[in-house]
């Protein structure tokens, strides 16, 4: 997965919680939309749950995270979970 904020590159991350929410934590004020590619993604429970993290986090500060490039299979296994509303 990898990260951006505007129009130029914030960082380029695992998935790992740790790494998400130093992401977050350290975005600059005033964002209200962080794009997240995850064209690189597992479609599994882990990844889901590291992007529902990473939203959660973004909206605890008041911006949102935005998938770009998602698999077919992700969205499918997002919309499965019930959690379109919440990341799509």
């Amino acid at each position: 997965m990898s990260f951006a904020q505007g129009h130029g590159p914030l960082s380029g991350v695992g998935s790992t919680g740790s790494q998400t929410t130093s992401l977050v934590l350290h975005s600059p004020g005033g964002t209200e939309e962080v794009l997240c590619d995850v064209s690189g993604a597992v479609p599994d429970a882990l990844t889901v749950d590291v992007l529902m993290t990473l939203q959660l986090l973004a909206r605890r500060r008041g911006c949102q995270v935005r998938l770009q490039h998602a698999s077919r299979e992700l969205l499918e296994l997002i919309s499965f979970m019930g959690l379109e509303n919440a990341l799509l």
